[in-house]
């Protein structure tokens, strides 16, 4: 195994916390603590039989698969569009763009980050959810292009390209992660000859660290983590699940278990010194313990299990009990201490999901059917459902999104938002 560390910065603090958002915002990929649990309250219990109100809808986002994020009043996106003028009229770009919550969906600015290069194997358009820090955005194009933008008027402030700068090989659908911002950083995994994992300065976008391990990219995000004392990003490569320091990127441990040799996607969750982590195409997932002896860290599987098949719509650690989707679309919980699964319900479909205080849940369904269901370790409730308006010809791949009682709903150009919140 070789390591080639890149420093600039090895003396800056590693932040035990990202930094938190309040709860009303939905500032980064699956939450403020990206575990895809809301700390929102006041919500409706249950929705009439055609769903809850629709509030608004924007229409003109563009091709793509990007979940939105939103924050201080403004909801942010990423989507393919043939630019309007210019020297590139008319030509495909990717585009991060902005739009006012507040006036229900004026749009603020539209940034055009490059040029498209990359189709997505059949499935065009972005994937990444812009990251929002302070008055700073992040995100991350099909083709590797990490860009950093103001807030306010969508300025590019700094750039990377994965494959120029550091020999990352884009994936089969290409680059899907949602940058990490942490402290001082914003850490990504370019999964090249030249950076596995990369940090950069957030506020220049100078290069602070970067390690290379040879493990090329899958399409999960980063978790940060602290087992046995030591920070780590985990990360669910093409090959394996991995940890490695904080401080530097360099390797601490693997599990290979989880990963199948087509894409990995889903989010790896963390609780203590226990990494689950799972997979579809038959594939499964597992639970390992990672275990710090002396100086070394090692992963032992704790169990394996072909009942969570996740495939991309993630996952919530809830009080030791996992919940998700069993591809090919069952919603499974499951023990994280023995692997026994609890229950299984076919209702919801093959879904992504929120989990709220108090046992309930939106899911959505690939094929674009909404349910709010009430969920423990001992039984799983349906208690109302509707299928989505204005499909696209497109899965229904974007997570849902809840920001101060609203759901924001993703499905290619469109964008529904509805109010969930309970009626007084």
């Amino acid at each position: 195994m070789s390591l080639r560390a890149v420093v600039a910065v090895l003396l800056l603090p590693v932040a035990l916390e990202t930094s938190p958002a309040p709860a009303a915002d939905w500032s980064q990929w699956r939450g403020p603590a990206r575990t895809g649990i809301s700390q929102e309250t006041g919500l409706a219990k249950s929705w009439p039989a055609d769903g809850p109100p629709l509030a608004w809808k924007i229409t003109g986002l563009g091709e793509g698969f990007s979940t939105p994020s939103v924050a201080g009043g403004k909801l942010f996106v990423m989507g393919n569009r043939k630019a309007k003028a210019g020297a590139e009229a008319d030509v495909e770009q990717e585009y991060v763009l902005a739009y006012d919550v507040r006036t229900q969906g004026k749009e603020l600015w539209a940034t055009a980050i490059g040029p498209v290069r990359h189709k997505g194997a059949g499935y065009a358009g972005p994937r990444s959810t812009p990251t929002v820090d302070g008055d700073r955005l992040y995100a991350i194009g099909l083709n590797g292009d990490l860009v950093c933008l103001d807030v306010r008027s969508g300025e590019i402030l700094w750039r990377h390209d994965f494959v120029a700068e550091f020999d990352g090989k884009i994936p089969t659908w290409g680059y899907t992660e949602s940058p990490l911002v942490d402290g001082p950083w914003v850490v990504v995994t370019p999964g090249g000859g030249k950076a596995t994992f990369a940090a950069f300065d957030k506020l220049t976008g100078k290069q602070a660290w970067g390690s290379e391990f040879g493990e090329r990219a899958g399409y999960a995000s980063i978790a940060p983590a602290v087992i046995d004392g030591v920070k780590q990003y985990v990360q669910f490569m093409h090959g394996a699940v991995v940890g490695v320091d904080a401080r530097n990127g360099v390797p601490l441990w693997r599990y290979e278990a989880p990963a199948n040799g087509t894409a990995n996607c889903s989010t790896v969750l963390v609780a203590g010194n226990k990494v689950f982590a799972a997979s579809g195409y038959g594939t499964g997932g597992g639970a390992a313990d990672i275990k710090k002896e002396g100086d070394k860290f090692a992963a032992d599987e704790a169990f394996f299990t072909k009942k969570m098949k996740n495939h991309h719509g993630g996952m919530v650690l809830v009080d030791g009990f996992l919940y998700g989707s069993d591809d090919p679309g069952i919603l499974t919980c499951i023990e994280l201490a023995t692997g026994k699964d609890q229950w299984q319900e076919r209702a919801p479909g093959k879904c992504s999901l929120i989990y709220f205080a108090g046992g309930q849940m939106i899911t959505r369904s690939e094929k674009g059917k909404l349910c709010l269901v009430n969920v423990s370790p001992e039984k799983c409730e349906v208690v109302s459902e509707f299928e989505q308006p204005d499909r696209s010809d497109k899965p229904s791949w974007p997570h849902p999104v809840v920001a101060d009682g609203m759901l924001y709903l993703r499905d290619q150009g469109t964008l529904l938002v509805y109010d969930v919140r309970a009626k007084q």
